[in-house]
């Protein structure tokens, strides 16, 4: 489980630290940093998959993410008795991301590429990386770092080796050094972090993938757009939680039932309430209806990720079912980390309720997004 997250230099996070617990939830008023906090963590997981720059590329570059403001706010500036305003600049400019667990933490540092004539002279530069045991990056407990192209690995015996001299600029170390045997710690990394899973507004109209019937194979984790929703909900039935799965529909929609139907291989949702001579297929499902499907889908997956992250869950769904969402993140909170960014305040006070929920409420204070009233964790960055 990750138990600190940090941000510096990426659109309003200046300089954002988190304690996360086993179920977060994000929340905070339009423009406070909510989506930016979400963008970072799906950064980071592009990054294991090697498609960061490109990530950062599709923002606008890195130039068009970077902090707007001031390096630091002197007291003044905070006071308002002086204006904000440049400063001089005491590290360079850099886009830095990195989180820590009990057992292993990571952070890169991203930064601008020297003057160029290449067509590709906008590209983000990996300027350092590292990776160290425990949650704070120290001398000692640091065993993989990277300074510009340069690569170095510790083993087991505290000696350092050289693991590459030439790695690209836009290359990460977590994708051209993880080695079963000469680098097995970065290899368990990068395989957690590309199973991290984002649900972000999950499609439901009417030519969304979830409604056609598609080829069943063995689905224990919903893609992303839930196109495989019969064939993942299909394999929960077949391997998983098949009684939850029916508690959490009797839960949502009373005396329902769920039926995954089909012909030559292909699957389909059915679903039959009370009243009805037939069941109703995805194609003429509500969208609310179809959306908590997928919701369900994903939070009862019988191969749960360490961390899973729900932007904006509630879209789409009827106030009654928000309560009985909330029991179903809570659930899957006891065997997935959680990340739940809201604006529905029913469905926000059920899960700040909730024992286990950690309630970050994010604001804006001089275009910088703030967690006030706590503590920042202790964090150090890695040297480029």
């Amino acid at each position: 489980m990750i138990s600190r997250l940090a941000v510096s230099g990426y659109r309003s996070l200046r300089d954002l630290r988190l304690e996360l617990g086993p179920l977060n939830l994000v929340t905070g008023a339009n423009g406070s940093g909510k989506s930016s906090l979400y963008r970072a963590l799906r950064l980071l997981a592009d990054l294991a998959q090697g498609r960061v720059v490109a990530s950062l590329a599709a923002e606008g570059g890195l130039s068009s993410t970077l902090w707007a403001g001031p390096e630091a706010f002197s007291r003044g500036m905070k006071t308002g008795t002086v204006p904000v305003q440049g400063t001089v600049r005491r590290q360079p400019v850099g886009l830095k991301l990195g989180f820590a667990s009990p057992d292993y933490g990571y952070a890169i540092d991203l930064g601008l590429p020297k003057p160029s004539t290449s067509a590709f002279a906008r590209d983000p530069e990996i300027k350092a990386e590292s990776v160290w045991t425990g949650e704070l990056l120290r001398r000692a407990s640091c065993f993989a770092e990277r300074r510009g192209p340069s690569v170095r690995l510790r083993d087991d015996r505290g000696v350092w080796r050289q693991a590459m001299t030439d790695l690209a600029s836009a290359d990460s170390m977590m994708t051209h050094c993880a080695d079963p045997r000469q680098a097995p710690e970065l290899l368990l990394l990068r395989e957690r972090m590309a199973a991290w899973r984002f649900y972000d507004h999950l499609p439901t109209d009417r030519n969304a993938p979830s409604r056609r019937p598609q080829v069943g194979t063995f689905t224990p984790v919903l893609a992303h757009d839930g196109a495989d929703l019969a064939a993942a909900l299909q394999t929960i039935v077949e391997i998983g939680d098949r009684a939850g799965l029916r508690a959490t529909l009797d839960d949502a929609f009373p005396g329902a039932a769920l039926a995954i139907g089909g012909t030559d291989g292909y699957l389909e949702v059915e679903l039959r309430q009370p009243g009805l001579l037939r069941p109703l297929k995805a194609t003429e499902l509500s969208d609310g209806t179809l959306r908590y499907l997928l919701l369900t889908a994903a939070l009862l997956s019988p191969r749960p990720p360490a961390l899973m992250i729900l932007n904006e869950p509630e879209t789409s769904l009827h106030p009654d079912l928000l309560a009985p969402l909330a029991r179903l993140i809570g659930r899957a909170a006891e065997r997935s980390q959680l990340v739940v960014v809201s604006h529905a305040p029913a469905l926000v006070g059920a899960l700040a309720a909730q024992p286990a929920c950690r309630h970050l409420s994010l604001c804006k204070e001089l275009g910088e997004t703030v967690l006030p009233g706590t503590e920042p964790p202790t964090w150090a960055w890695p040297e480029r």
